[in-house]
C-alpha cells in the first residue's frame, strides 16, 4: 500500500475479506452500494475513527449473520444486534462529513482483529491444479 492509496475493507458474511479501493469525496455513495450489493446503506458508527457500513435491508431481508462485523463493534461498543450481510469499513469523517479511508495501522489492526477472532476465511494451499 502507498501513501496515496485509499482504501476501505470489505467483509463478507462467510468470513472472507478484502481491500477496496475508496474514492474521493463524492464517489462514496455508489462505491457502498457495489462494494455491498444492496440497494440502501447505513452507516454505524464504531468509534470516531472507524465507520461500518451495512445493508440497510439485511437483516428484514434474511442476509446471514456477519461474524466478523459483529464482533468488530462488540469489540468497541456493548452489541445491540447482530449486523447481516457484506460490510464495508472505513475510517471515520473528517471536518467536512466526508468519509476517510482506513489508515495502514487501521487495515493492519482490522485484519489482525478479523483473523484472529476466528471469523476470516483462510484458503487452503492449493497445488497447480487447484487441488
Amino acid at each position: 500500500m502507498t501513501d496515496t492509496q485509499r482504501l476501505a475493507l470489505r467483509i463478507q458474511a462467510d468470513g472472507r475479506f478484502e481491500l477496496i479501493d475508496w474514492p474521493q469525496p463524492g464517489g462514496t455513495l455508489n462505491t457502498l452500494l457495489a462494494a455491498i450489493g444492496c440497494r440502501t446503506v447505513d452507516a454505524v458508527t464504531v468509534s470516531t475513527d472507524l465507520t461500518m457500513w451495512v445493508d440497510d435491508e439485511g437483516i428484514v431481508t434474511g442476509l446471514p449473520v456477519n461474524g466478523g462485523a459483529t464482533a468488530l463493534y462488540a469489540a468497541h461498543k456493548p452489541p445491540h444486534q447482530t449486523y447481516h450481510g457484506t460490510v464495508v469499513i472505513t475510517g471515520g469523517a473528517d471536518s467536512n462529513g466526508d468519509t476517510l479511508p482506513l489508515t495502514t495501522d487501521q487495515i493492519t489492526a482490522l485484519i489482525e482483529f478479523h483473523c484472529f477472532a476466528g471469523e476470516s476465511f483462510i484458503p487452503r494451499q492449493r497445488d497447480r491444479r487447484g487441488m
